[in-house]
């Protein structure tokens, strides 16, 4: 079963509700990467979504991107604040995914307050990103974030420059946190009234390492089980008009592609209590 689409904010691009969130790609091989590959275009995933800073994987997508670069809208991201610095990495991704151009570029994880002035004042990345997207050579602008703090920051972003996306958290046990909901919510309807996309993250996410061994790529540790990973999943495309970016493990992947492609109807709160008791969930963001 493929996954439905949506149009992805103003982009003009129908993009599968759950986006391939590419860090699972960071330190895999190639032969790695590229079973992967079969794995999307299984379910029709159609939008990538990568980062300069994740490891190799702008390099393990390149060979994607020759044969199916018509089929992805291509998403990467840049953690410089300064125009300068900002260019160079936008070029050097270019040149690692052997694309001229790609679909969207986000700013990485913008959620410092010093470096978020930086980064959206003149000399900021916005600077480069402005002139890049007169270039050609991005098509849309867009910004990233975790922690409780970010739906308030991304409000704060688009009141600043009118951004075609915003990426940060979205899961039940985040959501149960009110300062999270409401600055979400609140961002969801400015994001809808402006046709924004809403792309979201730690959808399957289920507590922090804490010093045990990490036996999965994330740097937090995921729901495993199906069942769980339905609930959860399930749970985050209830809410109309977001999208979901799978997991950062090539293993969990296939689960969370096989849960968004049998989306019907969003658990009960009784539901997503028991899940949360049962599991012991616990919020990574505090």
């Amino acid at each position: 079963m493929t996954i439905p689409t949506l149009p992805f904010g103003r982009s003009g691009h129908m993009s599968t509700r759950t986006v391939f969130g590419a860090a699972s790609l960071g330190a895999v091989t190639q032969a790695e990467a590229d079973r992967t590959l079969d794995v999307l275009l299984k379910y029709g995933v159609n939008h990538i979504d990568v980062a300069a800073s994740y490891g190799d994987a702008e390099l393990r997508i390149a060979p994607w991107l020759k044969k199916h670069r018509n089929d992805f809208f291509l998403a990467t991201k840049t953690g410089e604040r300064t125009a300068k610095e900002a260019r160079e990495e936008l070029h050097r991704s270019l040149d690692r995914m052997g694309v001229d151009s790609v679909d969207l570029w986000q700013f990485h994880n913008l959620s410092d307050p010093i470096a978020w002035d930086i980064a959206l004042s003149p000399g900021g990345v916005i600077e480069a990103a402005i002139e890049a997207k007169q270039q050609g050579l991005i098509r849309g602008i867009g910004v990233t974030g975790h922690g409780l703090q970010v739906a308030a920051t991304h409000r704060r972003s688009l009141e600043r420059y009118d951004f075609d996306s915003v990426l940060l958290p979205f899961n039940y046990i985040t959501m149960q946190n009110p300062y999270y909901a409401e600055n979400f919510n609140a961002l969801a309807a400015t994001c809808q009234q402006r046709n924004t996309a809403v792309l979201t993250i730690k959808s399957v996410a289920y507590k922090p390492w804490k010093g045990r061994e990490h036996t999965r790529a994330t740097w937090y540790e995921p729901l495993q089980e199906q069942q769980d990973i339905d609930l959860a999943v399930h749970w985050a495309l209830q809410r109309p008009s977001i999208f979901l970016a799978t997991v950062g493990d090539i293993d969990v992947l296939p689960k969370v592609l096989d849960a968004a492609s049998r989306f019907q109807a969003g658990p009960s709160e009784e539901q997503m209590q028991e899940l949360l008791s049962r599991t012991q969930m616990e919020p990574l963001f505090v």
